[in-house]
């Protein structure tokens, strides 16, 4: 394995998934401790920073060719803590989400062990998400931001919101079963 340099750890990309994994935290304490509709706005506002955050970082990236090995592992990881804060913070309003909570594991899990087994016995890794990945991302976060930003929606409508993210997430895992699987037969050939 390469020694990452500081150049790489200090990259603008970077420094914007570090500061993206410290806002978790400001962001489970302020929805935490909400009590009115502003303390919800904030926490939309931290979660939107967050989003226009991950935008850019691989705007940046590309754009100034500053993609790293290490920016591949802190982006994706980002995105996973964020996105597991979030469900995991809304199952305190919304039951449903629970739902989404044991799909969340289930996908993420599926990825990353099956990842793990396909780089150790086959040494290949996915590189970078399918486009059907990052529609249930953006799908997740949208969802998630519109329940922070009306916290006085209809149980009905958030219902319906966390049903259809959950359902996008369902086929997105379905989806990534034959990519590993194909990942697997390319090696063996």
């Amino acid at each position: 394995m390469d020694k990452i340099d500081k150049k790489e750890i200090f990259s603008i990309p970077n420094l914007m998934g570090y500061f993206r994994i410290l806002l978790i935290p400001v962001f489970v304490w302020v929805y935490s401790t909400a009590n009115t509709t502003a303390d919800y706005y904030i926490a939309a506002g931290i979660i939107g920073l967050s989003g226009l955050t991950d935008l850019f970082d691989g705007k940046i990236a590309r754009k100034y060719n500053m993609i790293t090995e290490l920016g591949k592992f802190v982006d994706p990881l980002a995105d996973k803590l964020t996105q597991c804060a979030l469900v995991i913070c809304l199952t305190t309003r919304f039951k449903l989400m629970w739902v989404l909570v044991v799909l969340f594991i289930v996908k993420e899990g599926f990825m990353c062990i099956t990842g793990i087994v396909m780089l150790k016995k086959h040494n290949k890794k996915l590189d970078g998400a399918m486009w059907f990945g990052k529609v249930c991302t953006a799908t997740l976060y949208i969802v998630m931001f519109v329940l922070l930003l009306i916290p006085s929606i209809s149980l009905t409508v958030a219902n319906v919101f966390i049903a259809l993210c959950g359902m996008i997430m369902f086929v997105t895992l379905l989806l990534y079963v034959p990519v590993f699987i194909k990942m697997g037969k390319d090696k063996q050939e």
